[in-house]
């Protein structure tokens, strides 16, 4: 990963936003928090779980070139400040798009068809926490008889490599067909889904491909 990620890019699109640290304790280096940052991805670690690995896994120290003369490490609520950096200015999407970028450049992403699906993310639903209730922006469904709580992941991929060109987050509650329009690029030539993107055959002309939904680019319009 240290030789396949475009790690110099991404550092230049987090750069005009990141602390300078004019004032108390300097910042440790964007390549470190970013390189910490995509390994709790890899790895699903939590904020405290990636801080434990740190001190516990001298791999992980030396992939965010933290085993050289540092003396500490960061910490929980540093490894939180980053991630939520990104949130407040965008920056996980524009990472995103540059990857792909690079992907359509080397032949890596085809862009001919597209498959769209969701997957649920739980969320704690305990209201015993220091606010007495539970997360506004998570939310109730029912899939396959049983309840969840928390938010929903719609994940558009490239049909031929599966490499993801579009991800959305939203609400548990919020039905797959209504995102389904924001997950194609528009460059498809055919699109797949399961059937739970099915809707009215007199909206949109379905027919039974491998397993999932085919609806042509013509119809794919019609989806929203």
């Amino acid at each position: 990963m240290q030789r396949v990620v475009p790690w110099l890019k991404l550092i230049a699109l987090i750069e005009p936003h990141y602390p300078t640290g004019k004032t108390g304790r300097p910042p440790f280096p964007i390549a470190t928090m970013l390189q910490i940052h995509f390994m709790q991805q890899w790895f699903g670690l939590s904020d405290p779980a990636m801080e434990e690995a740190l001190y516990d896994v001298p791999l992980y120290r030396e992939f965010a070139g933290l085993d050289g003369g540092m003396v500490r490490l960061p910490d929980e609520s540093t490894i939180l400040r980053f991630r939520h950096l990104l949130e407040t200015h965008g920056l996980a999407a524009q990472m995103l798009a540059l990857v792909n970028e690079i992907l359509t450049e080397k032949g890596l992403m085809l862009k001919a068809g597209s498959a769209v699906d969701a997957t649920l993310i739980a969320a704690p639903s305990s209201t015993k926490n220091g606010f007495g209730t539970r997360d506004p922006e998570m939310q109730s469904t029912q899939k396959g008889g049983n309840w969840y709580f928390g938010m929903k992941m719609h994940v558009g991929v490239d049909a031929d490599s599966g490499l993801v060109h579009t991800v959305i987050g939203t609400a548990a509650n919020v039905h797959d067909i209504t995102v389904a329009q924001a997950l194609l690029h528009g460059e498809e030539t055919d699109v797949y889904a399961d059937a739970g993107y099915q809707v009215s055959k007199s909206v949109v002309r379905l027919t039974r491909f491998v397993g999932m939904w085919r609806c042509d680019r013509q119809s794919a319009g019609n989806w929203i």
